[in-house]
């Protein structure tokens, strides 16, 4: 018999809970389609992990408009927000349908892939060693996108999700990165990244 998580109660704002769910669906969509095409396992594990918080924050939100709901003129208000929760929550849904290519080992159309190989944007994940240059920096200061083509989409810290992190987060040993770009520069970010450069081009 499967086990559920308990998920209690907090009165977390609904614009916020709704933007969360709004950035999570979008980061999922990245994910899954570079773990398909790119037949990686691990990007596709992130995918089913983010499904599992995305659960949560549909589970939340659920709880902080049963709770706001005194009549039926606040119910009807609130169709809304039910609404366009439900559709992040189908587009993760989605996200993991397309990760699920790569667990179940179901694997994507050769053709698919040597298409995909001509499009310049691509998307990686990368651990930040101790001995990176970028540890400390904040992600506005380095100025990735005008040297190097590349954007930075979320950190991974500490078993938690920073979505879009903003140009004064600071990148922390640990951090595992994810980034989308040009291929020469996710290769730059990532040796960076890994200590294999110690200055940034450009």
């Amino acid at each position: 018999m499967p086990s559920f998580e308990k998920i209690e109660y907090k009165p977390i704002p609904v614009r916020e809970l709704l933007r969360e769910m709004k950035n999570l669906s979008e980061l999922m969509i990245d994910l899954a389609y570079s773990a398909a095409l790119f037949n990686d396992r691990e990007l596709a594990e992130d995918v089913l992990e983010l499904e599992r918080r995305m659960d949560t924050l549909a589970y939340q939100l659920e709880m902080v408009t049963m709770v706001a709901v005194r009549d039926a003129e606040d119910a009807e208000a609130l169709v809304g927000v039910s609404k366009v929760a439900a559709a992040a929550d189908k587009i993760s849904d989605a996200a993991a349908d397309i990760a699920a290519i790569v667990t179940q080992n179901i694997g994507v159309h050769p053709i698919v892939s040597e298409i995909f190989e001509r499009v310049e944007e691509r998307l990686i994940k990368v651990k930040v060693q101790e001995n990176s240059i970028l540890v400390g920096k904040e992600i506005g200061a380095l100025e990735l996108v005008p040297r190097m083509g590349v954007d930075i989409i979320a950190i991974y810290r500490e078993k938690d999700w920073i979505i879009n992190p903003k140009g004064k987060e600071k990148i922390c040993a640990g951090d595992i990165l994810i980034a989308r770009g040009a291929s020469e520069g996710l290769k730059e970010l990532k040796e960076l990244c890994e200590g294999k450069r110690d200055e940034l081009e450009g």
